[in-house]
């Protein structure tokens, strides 16, 4: 399993709620695109699951911190117990990000996500990277030439989204579209710690090189994405967030790409909560769950600031 494909999948910049955009994106393709449907399967039976949920309080602010999978198939029950009562009891929901309306985010895709050099994605692979790119491609149902117009991070992106919804996951069953409709019907205010234009950034100022091994090596994965999406979403529901750092840093050998999609913005975030912790009120802040494992955690930056997150048991 590609260390770079479960940064992809597990991490919040996974970015599936604006990647899964990437098929309405202005390629030179889009017909080839919206040709691709996903698996027409008769509706799962629901399965209860209990992911993890921790707190940071003190005597006037309380900030509850869910970790999120940003697309999930239908049928999975989470949304009850702990984290619904943690949620009813909040004054307001932070995400990582607040989705712009359609046409704003395939603008923004499209200005950051297609190749403004003239040189077409394929051009810039060795002839071996070519092979496993087009190999991959080919697999999902999408011409070679395809995504030939975008820089390799979006070609990396959308390859990967577009494997798990032919798998039948759906972004709008993914937690951060129940969670913004939820806060919604209640009238709670809807926030996020960062933009769409600075997720997407987070892929784009990688260096070339390292953005074709991540094209690459999430290319040499895509047979093996339902596994890797079923043991991801197994261990959030178990929970098990020890096993989930685990998973996602098996193998990890690129500090470049592990660093832009964790390290320096889980540190953002946690300076964000130490700040939000001298405003009264409680607050249900909802990321991406491989923000909340591993060494480099959310809750494992918070001491620094004199802050501790504790397991909420439920």
């Amino acid at each position: 399993m590609s260390s770079i494909m479960k940064t992809l999948l597990i991490s919040t910049a996974i970015l599936f709620a604006p990647a899964a955009m990437a098929q309405d994106a202005p390629t030179e393709a889009p017909a080839a695109v919206e040709a691709l449907d996903p698996v027409k399967a008769a509706p799962p039976a629901s399965k209860d699951v209990d992911p993890a949920l921790w707190v940071v309080k003190d005597e006037d602010t309380t900030i509850y911190l869910f970790g999120t999978v940003h697309i999930l198939k239908p049928g999975l029950n989470w949304f009850d117990e702990g984290v619904k009562a943690a949620f009813d009891k909040s004054d307001r929901l932070v995400l990582e990000m607040v989705e712009p309306p359609a046409a704003e985010a395939q603008a923004l895709f499209g200005k950051l996500a297609i190749d403004q050099s003239g040189k077409t994605l394929r051009s810039k692979m060795t002839e071996t990277d070519r092979a496993i790119y087009e190999a991959a491609i080919t697999k999902i149902g999408l011409p070679a030439q395809a995504l030939d117009p975008l820089d390799p991070w979006a070609a990396a992106v959308t390859m990967s989204v577009l494997a798990i919804q032919k798998l039948g996951y759906d972004v709008n069953s993914g937690v951060e579209k129940q969670l913004t409709a939820a806060a919604n019907n209640a009238k709670k205010p809807v926030g996020g710690v960062e933009t769409m234009e600075f997720q997407l950034g987070v892929f784009d100022n990688m260096p070339e090189e390292e953005q074709i091994r991540f094209l690459i090596n999430s290319a040499k994965t895509i047979e093996n994405t339902d596994q890797m999406m079923g043991r991801m979403i197994e261990l959030w529901g178990a929970p098990d967030p020890d096993g989930l750092a685990v998973l996602m840093n098996e193998g990890l050998t690129s500090r470049v790409i592990y660093d832009a999609l964790l390290t320096r913005r889980n540190a953002n975030w946690a300076k964000w909560i130490k700040a939000e912790m001298d405003k009264p009120g409680v607050t249900f802040m909802a990321v991406g769950t491989g923000h909340l494992a591993g060494p480099t955690s959310v809750q494992s930056l918070l001491p620094a600031y004199g802050l501790t997150a504790e397991r909420v048991a439920y």
